[in-house]
């Protein structure tokens, strides 16, 4: 497998977007070209696969509500493997463009494919495809280290030593596939066969006392509409990720997830292609069929052979009887001023101690917002007037009621209109709760440190962890029109 291109691309919450990195390797682009033939496309200069990269990902032109290259129904989406639309001179389809992105980094390749553009080959069938993946994943851990939000200065000290490392790893555009020179041998006894090559990107085999990490995280989406003529929907969706560091040859690892006893069983499992064996009882619950109470409930064992790299283990989905936070919102139009009403319940269920808690209150096609006169009764409010937005800042705790309110009214006079959204016309509005709760699921389900077992002669320090955020997380008007889906909620 060979790389046409590779680019780093830095985005601060969609400000000051710009390729920090960019590397053409020209003996692979003369191979790329004699191979095309006559549907050659050549790579476009920086500034317009930035453009074209920033459109399909849907981060460019924020401010407006339709683009077509992003939004148009007959567009679908292939990510990882993009399809760029190149214009002008030698314009055509570059493809696959593979991208991968993690906190405020966007890393992208362009592989070469050996083989006929038309018909096009099928993803699967492309070893270039998951090597220039495995590719951009060992160079966004050189560059992340273990966290995902280095310092500027250790992604710049890094970003300046990549020339130099992509020499060694890449030379002329060929990824290698052996250990770094001077890097430790590995033991010289019979090796299973779950045993796996150090590839070149890695910085070295790990040194120190072994650690597996196993992190579970429940993502939590809700719509609340606060009328009874409209269903409430919420669903629970779970990963397990791991990461094992172990000096020498990878041991083989069995991961234990545990309900509690009234717990309702994880549906929809999907499994890592590592995991060796499973009890097929445990793949047999789905969320589209009619729940009998007959599935299994646990625990749920899954015994894998780990990769070099973090890898997400197993997902699932899971039924829980009510949303972690009810709310309820009330806006009413008076006297050209916007009147409202907001109640926030957190149900008995959930721990009052969250990493953040906030709820956003948007206001849409309507004039800049002018006078504010905002009550609370917890929190501390953010008030954006030059966006239309309210902040409500609820910090790490619920009161002992676990019940907050919030009235106010508004009105809107300013110079300049204020952003514009097609749905949310008249009273048509929402608000959109963020927040993360450490040390909690929904569903119940953990990872008991004392299950995790590690066949090694090594006794590795074991650390689990487990969260419970949101995502799309809506409470909508009651006395307004909302977006309704009869049916279930997909993640």
């Amino acid at each position: 497998m060979s790389v046409r291109a590779l680019w780093i691309i830095s985005q601060e919450k969609g400000e000051n977007v710009s390729i920090r990195f960019s590397r053409r390797f020209s003996t692979v682009e003369h191979r790329a070209k004699s191979l095309a033939g006559s549907s050659y496309v050549a790579v476009p200069d920086e500034s317009t696969v930035l453009q074209l990269l920033l459109t399909e990902l849907g981060l460019s032109d924020s401010h407006k509500s339709y683009v077509a290259l992003r939004d148009d129904c007959l567009h679908r989406q292939r990510s990882p493997a993009l399809e760029l639309c190149v214009d002008g001179p030698g314009k055509g389809l570059l493809w696959p463009v593979l991208t991968i992105s993690q906190g405020s980094l966007i890393l992208a390749c362009l592989p070469l494919v050996d083989a006929p553009a038309e018909p096009r080959p099928p993803l699967a069938s492309l070893l270039s495809v998951s090597q220039g993946l495995t590719l951009l994943a060992g160079l966004q851990t050189f560059l992340l280290g273990s966290g995902s939000k280095p310092d500027n200065e250790g992604l710049a000290s890094r970003l300046a030593t990549l020339p130099s490392v992509l020499l060694q790893i890449c030379p002329l555009g060929t990824p290698l596939d052996l250990p770094l020179l001077g890097a430790p041998a590995t033991s010289a006894a019979p090796m299973p066969t779950g045993n796996q090559k150090q590839p070149a990107w890695k910085t070295g085999l790990h040194r120190g006392r072994a650690v597996v990490n196993v992190a579970l995280i429940e993502t939590v989406r809700s719509m609340q509409y606060g009328n009874r003529s409209r269903q409430d929907l919420w669903d629970v969706y779970g990963t397990v990720t791991c990461k094992c560091e172990v000096e020498g040859v990878l041991p083989n690892v069995t991961v234990t997830l545990t309900l509690p006893p009234n717990g309702s069983p994880l549906q929809d499992i999907l499994v890592h292609p590592c995991v060796t064996s499973l009890d097929s009882s445990i793949l047999t619950a789905s969320s589209v069929d009619n729940y009998d109470g007959s599935a299994f409930s646990g625990p749920y064992k899954f015994p894998f052979s780990p990769p070099l790299e973090p890898f997400r283990l197993c997902s699932y989905t899971s039924q829980v009887p009510v949303p972690p936070i009810l709310g309820s919102y009330q806006l009413k139009e008076e006297d050209n001023q916007l009147c409202f009403s907001v109640n926030l319940k957190l149900h008995e269920s959930v721990k009052n101690s969250f990493e953040y808690c906030e709820a956003r209150l948007p206001f849409f096609n309507r004039d800049q917002m002018g006078i504010v006169d905002l009550k609370v009764s917890s929190g501390q409010l953010d008030v954006s007037k030059e966006k239309n937005l309210l902040v409500w800042v609820l910090g790490q705790k619920f009161p002992k009621s676990r019940e907050v309110t919030m009235e106010g009214r508004i009105s809107f006079s300013g110079p300049t209109p204020g952003p514009t959204d097609p749905l949310c016309t008249d009273l048509t509005a929402y608000i959109k709760l963020y927040f993360k709760v450490p040390d909690m699921t929904l569903s119940g389900c953990c990872v008991d440190q004392h299950l995790v077992q590690v066949y090694s002669s090594a006794k590795p320090r074991i650390v689990t962890s487990r969260e419970l955020q949101s995502k799309e997380y809506f409470i909508w008007n009651s006395t307004g029109t909302a977006p309704v889906s009869s049916g279930q909620m997909m993640l």
